[in-house]
């Protein structure tokens, strides 16, 4: 394995503000299968440890980003122009702050027959990622698109399904799940991001659940007894969303879990500064859960009730 790698971290945060251009009509997802008037299943594909959806925007067919940490659906500005700037302000990321992205306000932003109207969206160039990844990308949806939904996400299947939900979080479609739930957490929801209480060896940290984290990362500023249980290897070379480059460490972080029942195997991790990422969370973080969470549970968001579920892994015959 080489030595340096080349990463780029998709954890966008922004700041609502509303303008008064607006996007396309629809954005349409073709290969998405209605359940339900409610329910709909989406395939996806990983990408560099991204989940990517395929889409459809004004004729253009492209990719799209699942990522829970981005509070706003994200439109690349390399495919989407405005005319109209935004309001002074920033959307942060693990390395750095980008000053005055463009917003745009969506009509409507439709998953085949689930449509959403009202929803900001934020335009930033996202063509180094483009091209870093080398997909056709479209945007990033995130939780103000995600929140009115239960969101099962599939590593297994590959798929993600979204079953939209009452104010109360509890699910309109009334067929049960066909999956087993074996299990559930609480988590606080600070802004948009998913707050969990995470053990690493008996010990309590704070840590951020965010599926567009192609790796879990700890903050370096965090306490040692974290430390000793991330065992380094090797240099990574991350890049941010504006393109600016930092080394960090990257390893493997041990004996982490959420409960008694819900622990997990070492985890691919990387050691940077959390300080920008804190300021946007508005919340102290020892951490980052992202892809390597996913990858080793099926996990259900309800964002109304603040709960996890998770889902038995199927039993496949000999």
């Amino acid at each position: 394995m080489k030595n340096l790698f080349c990463y780029v971290w998709i954890i966008l945060f922004s700041f609502s503000a509303f303008a008064n251009d607006l996007i396309p009509r629809s954005i349409s997802f073709p290969k998405a299968e209605i359940l339900s008037e409610h329910t709909t299943r989406i395939p996806f594909k990983v990408i560099d440890n991204l989940i990517i959806i395929e889409a459809e925007l004004l004729n253009q067919k492209g990719n799209f980003i699942i990522d829970t940490g981005s509070e706003t659906l994200i439109l690349n500005a390399a495919h989407f122009n405005s005319s109209t700037t935004s309001k002074s302000r920033s959307t942060s990321g693990v390395l750095d702050v980008i000053d005055n992205p463009l917003e745009k306000r969506l009509s409507e932003f439709t998953i085949n027959d689930l449509v959403l109207k009202g929803k900001n969206s934020d335009v930033i160039n996202l063509s180094h990622i483009e091209k870093s990844k080398k997909i056709h990308l479209l945007g990033i949806i995130g939780y103000n698109i995600l929140k009115d939904y239960e969101v099962f996400i599939d590593m297994f299947l590959n798929q993600i399904t979204l079953s939209r939900v009452n104010a109360k979080g509890e699910r309109l479609d009334a067929r049960r799940f066909l999956e087993t739930i074996v299990d559930t957490v609480d988590f606080k929801l600070k802004k948009h991001t998913i707050v969990l209480e995470t053990y690493v060896n008996e010990q309590k940290f704070r840590f951020g659940l965010d599926s567009g984290a192609e790796y879990n990362q700890i903050n370096k500023r965090t306490s040692k007894k974290i430390l000793k249980y991330f065992k380094p290897s090797r240099r990574l070379m991350l890049v941010g969303a504006s393109g600016r480059k930092i080394e960090v460490l990257a390893g493997k972080l041990y004996r982490v879990k959420l409960s008694d029942n819900i622990y997990f195997a070492p985890m691919e991790t990387i050691l940077t500064n959390m300080s920008h990422m804190n300021e946007a969370f508005g919340t102290s973080l020892d951490g980052i859960l992202g892809y390597e969470f996913f990858r080793q549970q099926r996990t259900i968001i309800n964002y109304k009730k603040e709960k996890l579920y998770f889902v038995a892994f199927p039993i496949l015959k000999q």
